[in-house]
């Protein structure tokens, strides 16, 4: 049911928006002459979207392997580590300082140390997509669980319910919705991860396409690449926001 007074956008606006975009980059670019190599036409990179359909599509099952198997990673040790913390006195006092302080290094400076460690194979990636996506996750869910009203648990506690129990029954349910808010925040970053990882040192995925591409000066390859990864991170996020509406659902 929809929340009284929810404001919703409309899709042809948005449409016609992106449309009115599109043709200015187009014909801007014709107009002014700019070379292809500094900024190709939406034109030639819907062509070389198409001409290159095949090794953007191999290169981005790959990245897509290493962003889910982040995510899940993230989604599932975020979990447990947001649920020790908020049980556990002293987990507060300890791991939760540790998770602001990962938080607080700059991931892209790690990426050079996990090729060091792990390789330039599949381990590396995940690691990375793990570490972008990793910090929504615990935040939010700890957010979920301590925001349950004192009213509920006082109810809770007045029926003989123990701490397993409201924790179970209570708290995880209302904690739900912020954990998938979470996920969707975590999703497009753990995408972000998994190119940064590639860019650091890989042999395949879209980040290695762009790598080469901007480096033999295939722009319009380049900016095709890029589609591919904006169109796997909005599909990735539409889909985690398909998962917590039935969740939510569920939940309720």
């Amino acid at each position: 049911m929809a929340v009284q007074g929810e404001k919703r956008s409309n899709p042809l606006i948005a449409g016609a928006f992106f449309v009115a975009l599109a043709l200015i980059w187009e014909f801007s670019v014709r107009w002014f002459g700019v070379k292809a190599y500094l900024l190709p036409s939406l034109s030639d990179i819907g062509v070389a979207f198409w001409d290159a359909r095949g090794l953007l599509l191999e290169h981005g099952l790959v990245t897509l392997g290493e962003v889910l198997s982040g995510f899940v990673a993230a989604a599932v040790l975020g979990v447990a580590l947001a649920a020790l913390i908020h049980v556990v006195p002293i987990a507060r006092s300890t791991l939760y300082p540790m998770v602001i302080a990962l938080q607080s290094i700059p991931k892209i400076g790690l990426a050079p140390l996990m090729v060091v460690w792990l390789g330039y194979g599949f381990g590396s990636k995940l690691v990375m997509a793990f570490l972008f996506a990793f910090f929504p996750i615990v935040i939010a869910t700890l957010g979920g669980l301590a925001g349950v009203p004192a009213n509920l648990e006082e109810h809770f506690r007045a029926l003989g319910a123990g701490r397993w129990t409201m924790f179970r029954r209570l708290q995880v349910p209302a904690a739900m919705p912020n954990f998938m808010d979470g996920c969707k925040v975590a999703m497009p970053l753990a995408v972000i991860g998994a190119i940064v990882g590639e860019f650091v040192g890989s042999n395949n995925g879209l980040g290695n396409v762009i790598l080469l591409a901007t480096g033999s000066s295939q722009t319009a390859l380049t900016f095709a690449a890029l589609l591919a990864v904006t169109l796997l991170s909005l599909a990735m996020f539409y889909i985690v926001e398909l998962v917590s509406k039935f969740i939510w659902w569920r939940a309720i």
